[in-house]
């Protein structure tokens, strides 16, 4: 699929076992969980990880925004938590860190020891309003917020206003996530995570966000603009770096790095290695995705290609029919996605479970 069709791809989501066998050992104590629910869940809400810029419906300059997330951890004396951060998807249009899957998720696995993080992120909503603007207008408009060569590149290929605003908020959403992880690695401490046992996972653009999380340098979507064009990168925690372990992903896709690769005139497939990170995914095959089924097949083909442990869970209906896109009552092999999520973070980090 060429770069135009990939935007056209975006405009629809604007309307609407390999070679690696064996577990990777850790050499720091391993986290204990459990297999149930055990704990009383804890949580911290509208926590500011940092500021990004913005605009609103009338503003002609940026001005800067808190970034929140909400945190939830187990009521336990563990000094030795396993940590999952979980992006929401809406199509960079929108959605929030409340949504309810999300907040039962959380549930779920903040009662069995690990600490969850749900993360609000910058979409179109703090885009503006651009219609009518020139090309050179629209650049300067969101200085600071997003690269050129990224505002450029959308202007290349998108056929609306709307398509050039999804295009950023792409950008957008990479920014803060990568904020928000470092936010977490910077005060680890304060909730006894243990940065070994990072997982990042996420649903449709959110799927997108933490694939391009995982794969992309740590520089990546944050050093394309310099403090002095958005002062707020001063409080993302730039010196914190971070390893993902493992990704979630649910009904995604890879294609922001294939925008991220057409921006910087990059080879196809760049920023993929041998060290990135294990991925679960879990996919429905109905017709009506917005996110095909194809691209987890994709994504597939390129980590056997690599030799990193990769599984695919082709969700349907308890019925066994298939199912589409925001598939969260999707099942395989007989399992929901909490289940079939921990199995795999259980037993490919070697996590102890009691």
């Amino acid at each position: 699929m060429n770069k135009t069709a990939y935007l056209k791809f975006f405009a629809v989501l604007l309307f609407a076992a390999c070679s690696k066998d064996e577990p990777i050992s850790i050499v720091n104590a391993i986290p204990v969980v459990k297999a149930e629910s055990s704990y009383t869940v804890l949580k911290e809400e509208d926590i500011t990880y940092a500021d990004g810029l913005s605009h609103n419906t009338t503003s002609n300059s940026a001005f800067a925004i808190p970034l929140k997330l909400d945190l939830y951890y187990p009521d336990n004396n563990s000094s030795n938590r396993p940590v999952f951060m979980f992006i929401h998807g809406g199509g960079f249009n929108g959605g929030t860190k409340t949504k309810p899957e999300i907040v039962e998720m959380a549930n779920y696995y903040a009662s069995r020891g690990w600490v969850f993080v749900s993360i609000d992120y910058r979409t179109t909503e703090e885009l503006g309003v651009i219609q009518g603007m020139t090309p050179e207008e629209l650049l300067t408009y969101y200085r600071g917020i997003a690269p050129q060569e990224w505002v450029e590149n959308a202007l290349q290929g998108a056929q609306s206003a709307d398509e050039v605003q999804q295009a950023t908020a792409m950008y957008l959403a990479q920014r803060d996530s990568k904020a928000a992880l470092r936010w977490i690695v910077a005060n680890a401490r304060s909730y006894n995570i243990n940065e070994d046992f990072i997982t990042v996972g996420g649903a449709s653009a959110g799927a997108i966000t933490t694939i391009a999380l995982g794969i992309s340098n740590l520089e990546d979507f944050k050093d394309e603009i310099t403090i002095s064009n958005d002062p707020t990168l001063s409080t993302s925690n730039l010196n914190e770096s971070y390893l993902v372990r493992s990704m979630v992903y649910f009904w995604g896709s890879n294609i922001k790095l294939d925008v991220f690769e057409a921006a910087y005139n990059l080879e196809q497939y760049n920023r993929y290695d041998a060290n990135d990170p294990e991925l679960f995914m879990g996919h429905g095959t109905a017709q009506d995705l917005v996110t095909p089924y194809e691209e987890a097949l994709e994504l597939q083909s390129i980590y056997n290609s690599l030799g990193i442990y990769n599984k695919l869970a082709t969700l349907t209906k308890p019925n066994g029919e298939p199912i589409g896109h925001g598939a969260w009552n999707g099942i395989f092999d007989g399992k929901g996605l909490f289940e079939l999520t921990f199995d795999f973070l259980v037993e490919r980090q070697n996590l102890s479970v009691e």
